[in-house]
């Protein structure tokens, strides 16, 4: 009885891995979100699941033109709005007490995902794919192990 119930909630048994690929499985709803997202933001950088930084860091990201230095041309609706949804169900509250983070090192939800991790100075996104080989492919699930 154990076995059947541990087969019937584990989620690798239901979804192969390998079609997983980002941290959370996205319902259908929000599929169309993620592909814009990844089509918009992957095209000059590794894009970065949302959870990495918090929900108010996306909304003011998707409103400022200016990103990082580089004016871009900012989405328009609804591509806005189902990037938004999906970005804003992804992505964690912020602490009213809490800055804003903008780079991900600063954000609290990038530091307890990598515990006891010495991280580069600074933080590049194009920095992700030293530990996640995937990366590029928006594939955060795959680490390479220590040497």
């Amino acid at each position: 009885m154990g076995w059947l119930l541990s087969f019937a909630t584990n989620a690798r048994g239901a979804v192969p891995e390998s079609e997983i690929g980002t941290v959370d499985v996205v319902p259908a709803k929000h599929q169309l979100g993620q592909k814009l997202y990844l089509e918009n933001c992957s095209s000059c950088h590794i894009a970065i699941p949302p959870s990495v930084l918090p929900t108010q860091t996306w909304k003011n990201l998707l409103q400022d033109p200016q990103h990082y230095g580089a004016t871009l041309k900012p989405l328009v609706d609804p591509p806005r709005i189902l990037v938004w949804r999906y970005l804003s169900t992804f992505s964690r509250p912020h602490k009213q007490e809490e800055r804003t983070p903008y780079r991900i090192n600063k954000s609290r939800f990038f530091q307890a995902l990598h515990p006891q991790v010495k991280l580069q100075r600074p933080v590049q996104l194009g920095s992700c794919v030293s530990c996640h080989p995937g990366a590029k492919e928006y594939n955060f699930r795959k680490i390479r192990s220590k040497v």
